[in-house]
């Protein structure tokens, strides 16, 4: 079974922890491991950023592979965080139209991935919102967050285009998550599976965001702030699924 099918094929919402290399170094990616491994709504480890400037991307990736079994999927900013992982989110920045984000590190990154035997998932990323670090690297401008029929648009070409994900971002430390309209306009015009994330910090953000159609959360930045939140996503998760009777 691939990641893909054991991950984002399975019929129940889910939620992934985002570790900033930068902000997070194998010691302290270390003291997740425990919450990582027992809480059984969490279905794998997102690893990357939009800016990561020192070289411990690898370090944490295999301390993380050392130390559980669930998935460690490598959410890169650029083709210098590729190294070898579980899968990778091969991301195409499709709301924005920089080439480099579209196809010119994908070029480049293409060859190694296959090299290091990397599972590519070919993902649809967009940024939604406010100006984050994701959009001023990417030099992109995010989509307004008050045009939904925008937004979905564009996640329909990304799946016509070929995207086995939609994954929308607000952004790292956003101020505001993305809207249950945004959501749930998106969730009606796709029909692959959509990740949210991009400042989630509570249950009742998380149930918003599940219940008006994202399959899968990503929570980064408030488990740095609060690792204990961990366990009120991982509620909200266990709640929704249990109203699907899943």
């Amino acid at each position: 079974m691939t990641v893909y099918q054991e991950i984002f094929q399975k019929n129940k919402k889910s939620f992934a922890v985002l570790i900033d290399p930068d902000k997070t170094n194998a010691h302290q990616a270390d003291e997740l491991i425990y919450n990582i491994n027992t809480i059984n709504e969490i279905s794998c480890v997102l690893v990357g950023g939009s800016l990561v400037t020192n070289t411990s991307t690898a370090d944490v990736i295999n301390s993380l592979r050392n130390k559980t079994t669930k998935p460690v999927i490598l959410f890169p900013g650029n083709i210098n965080q590729v190294c070898a992982a579980d899968a990778i989110l091969f991301l195409n920045l499709i709301s924005g139209r920089n080439p480099e984000y579209l196809i010119g590190q994908h070029v480049v990154g293409a060859p190694l991935i296959k090299k290091l035997g990397i599972e590519s998932i070919s993902t649809g990323y967009l940024l939604v919102g406010e100006p984050s670090s994701s959009s001023y690297v990417s030099n992109t401008t995010p989509l307004p967050s008050n045009k939904p029929d925008l937004i979905a648009a564009t996640a329909l070409a990304g799946e016509m285009i070929g995207h086995a994900l939609i994954y929308m971002d607000a952004g790292s430390g956003a101020s505001n998550p993305i809207s249950e309209e945004v959501i749930n306009i998106v969730r009606k015009t796709i029909q692959v599976p959509l990740i949210v994330g991009g400042g989630i910090r509570s249950y009742e953000e998380t149930k918003k965001a599940l219940d008006a159609g994202a399959n899968f959360i990503v929570v980064g930045n408030a488990v740095e702030n609060n690792p204990t939140i961990l366990f009120e996503i991982a509620s909200a998760v266990a709640d929704c699924n249990r109203v699907l009777k899943i």
